[in-house]
């Protein structure tokens, strides 16, 4: 179905990383200067992958959960079920973004719809992502090949948190992760996605 932003939203429910990550890639190595932007709302089973940069040492006990190598950009992250992902297939050129300028709309986005529902969040100079006081609440991670993005943002709506406390979440040692369930908020993920779309969508359109 079409955002207010003009792009495609895709609901792809519950898939593997992987495969995931190759659909995004096949996507954006067959675009062309008409392929409509997408967005790709997904809910992945457990896994941690590590971006271009990503350095082994924040994996402390990975067990039985799998390891991903992605071309994204950041350190080390979990997806599992109850975490919104939505990925950003969109044409920066084409829109006049940035990728400063993207990586702040989808920060700015997820504030809102925070917001919305009571919790104070916010952005950190150098540090992308989203924070409720000392807690990251959402996580980004972009690449960018011939001026397209794809991959995106999580936001931890009702999950299990306990797998964060195996990595040092996005090469932070230490730092504290949180989620909507935690802070007061009985949205189940897909009501969460659904007004976060919207609010990308707008954000899109008014770039």
């Amino acid at each position: 179905m079409p955002c207010d932003g003009g792009c495609v939203v895709r609901q792809l429910g519950r898939r593997a990383y992987s495969d995931t990550l190759a659909q995004m890639v096949a996507f954006t190595d067959g675009r062309d200067a008409n392929t409509p932007d997408e967005l790709w709302v997904v809910e992945h089973d457990s896994v941690f992958t590590l971006g271009q940069a990503g350095r082994r040492e924040h994996l402390l006990n990975p067990g039985d959960i799998p390891v991903i190598q992605s071309d994204r950009g950041g350190q080390v992250t979990y997806h599992g079920p109850g975490q919104v992902v939505v990925y950003v297939l969109l044409d920066l050129r084409r829109l006049g973004l940035g990728v400063r300028q993207l990586v702040n709309l989808l920060e700015q986005a997820v504030v809102v719809v925070l917001d919305a529902q009571g919790i104070a969040a916010a952005t950190r100079a150098g540090a992308p992502g989203v924070y409720v006081g000392a807690a990251k609440i959402a996580a980004l991670g972009l690449r960018v090949r011939r001026s397209c993005s794809y991959h995106g943002l999580a936001l931890n709506v009702a999950m299990d948190l306990a797998p964060f406390s195996r990595i040092h979440p996005c090469g932070y040692p230490g730092l504290k992760v949180t989620q909507m369930a935690d802070l007061g908020c009985l949205l189940p993920p897909a009501a969460v996605a659904a007004v976060l779309v919207d609010e990308l969508g707008i954000s899109l359109q008014s770039a």
